[in-house]
């Protein structure tokens, strides 16, 4: 899980920086989990954009992921450990005692070979999941249910993991990697293990080409367009933006102040998360 670099024969790769893709062991993905992905360039069903600075990008297809981990008590052996182009954690193919084959998130820790399971009561190993009330205080969860049956939804990026700090009633309180304390019902599942290639948050773009093969598209400064375009625009050579507080294209402040709509799950959240 290294960071490769280049040499730099040209400006553009003196800062590139691609991962190693040591634990890859297999190339090709598995055929009968994969979906077509219908890319919208950020337009609506009548085409008008959107989302801004979506556009192009290198094609690609969908890995089914198993974020339930439905297949209870039924254990499965560790095929491959594949690379996803549509996530920063690495997936690994597991293929179950009765044939059927599913991709889950890849945790450090987890090799070809290994068997996981997914059950009430298991042995505390990378990618064995089990319900919350089931796991030791102080272990490293990943792939966290906010309401039960309904799949992992939290912690499911490259180099993550929350820790289970508490357990108070129906509840367990866990320590997600932004440092919010939150509570989750103890029903919900979640899987054992740090996610894998943590070395993600470093790597070095290099060069404006590399983030149009993600599918992103420039992003003009407000300042920079004319005022009919942005409340910034205008004026004679480097203008200031000329209001008290900076805002978006249509007209909202974008510096500051807290656009987080509030939700019902906010009350669970015991301590908000650190800056």
């Amino acid at each position: 899980m290294a960071l490769r670099q280049y040499k730099p024969v040209t400006p553009a790769r003196r800062y590139y920086t691609v991962s190693s893709f040591d634990e890859i062991t297999k190339s090709t993905p598995e055929k009968s989990l994969l979906t077509p992905i219908k890319r919208s360039g950020g337009r609506n069903n009548q085409g008008t954009i959107t989302v801004r600075h979506q556009g192009g990008g290198h094609k690609k297809m969908y890995r089914e992921i198993d974020y339930k981990r439905n297949k209870l008590g039924v254990p499965g052996k560790v095929v491959s450990v594949e690379y996803d182009p549509n996530r920063s954690a690495r997936i690994a193919l597991i293929q179950y005692a009765d044939g059927e084959k599913r991709y889950i998130l890849w945790p450090l820790g987890l090799n070809v070979g290994d068997t996981v399971i997914s059950a009430d009561q298991a042995d505390i190993k990378p990618a064995n999941c089990m319900p919350l009330s089931a796991i030791p205080l102080g272990t490293i969860v990943h792939n966290i249910e906010m309401k039960p049956g309904k799949g992992g939804q939290m912690v499911r990026s490259a180099g993550n993991g929350a820790q289970v700090m508490a357990k108070e009633g129906k509840y367990v309180q866990l320590r997600l990697p932004s440092g919010e304390m939150r509570s989750v019902l103890a029903v919900c599942k979640a899987s054992i293990g740090v996610l894998g290639n943590a070395d993600h948050e470093n790597i070095s773009v290099g060069k404006a080409g590399r983030t149009r093969w993600m599918g992103i598209r420039p992003t003009v400064r407000g300042v920079a367009m004319n005022p009919c375009d942005h409340p910034h625009g205008g004026g004679e050579g480097k203008s200031p933006v000329g209001r008290k507080t900076p805002v978006s294209k249509w007209g909202k402040p974008s510096h500051g102040r807290k656009t987080r709509r509030s939700k019902q799950s906010d009350n669970l959240i015991v301590r908000k998360r650190s800056k």
